[in-house]
């Protein structure tokens, strides 16, 4: 298969996006140390900036305050180069970002099924502020709607890859990390 980037700079940064569980944060870390990037999880950015959980935010500023926020966070990151950026599950859908990060790196699809994305919510779901109060079957609910919403922006990324079947060495099929 012929896969082509829209920015061929190696030192381009590269973008995670996908839904909540996806494993952005968890494999960004692992493939950051693989191609000797500098590792940026936009949530936990804003978190220490704000020195507030996301899910206080979300309590405190409401979403439409979060959202703007991780916009321009996300533009105040790009200026440096071999990032690797782990956003936020929401991202890409608001303020023009997925065509922001197409223009100026790659971006990359975590895709998973809602139960795979629900198992990995489990294990954490005080940290997911949109969750707050469901029950299994409302979370499960509520991911295939959002997951429905915000599949045709995931979809504009550069590269999908299943995140079911990801292992360490995944992102080595990347063209733009080739030289790693």
């Amino acid at each position: 298969m012929d896969i082509s980037i829209q920015n061929d700079s190696t030192h381009s940064p590269i973008f995670l996006v996908g839904f909540m569980g996806s494993g952005k944060t968890h494999w960004g870390r692992q493939w950051a140390a693989v191609l000797h990037r500098k590792f940026i999880d936009v949530d936990e950015l804003i978190e220490t900036q704000e020195q507030l959980s996301v899910t206080e935010i979300f309590s405190s500023k409401g979403e439409a305050w979060f959202r703007e926020k991780e916009a321009l966070v996300l533009r105040s990151v790009i200026d440096k180069n071999d990032l690797l950026v782990s956003c936020g599950g929401g991202l890409p859908c608001f303020h023009d970002n997925m065509n922001f990060m197409n223009s100026t790196g790659t971006t990359i699809y975590l895709q998973a099924s809602p139960r795979f994305l629900l198992h990995n919510i489990l294990k954490e779901p005080q940290a997911r502020p949109l969750l707050k109060n469901m029950n299994e079957a409302e979370m499960l609910f509520f991911i295939e709607t959002k997951l429905n919403e915000r599949n045709p922006c995931y979809k504009q990324a550069t590269f999908i890859l299943n995140a079911e079947d990801l292992t360490g060495d995944s992102i080595k099929i990347i063209p733009c990390t080739k030289d790693y």
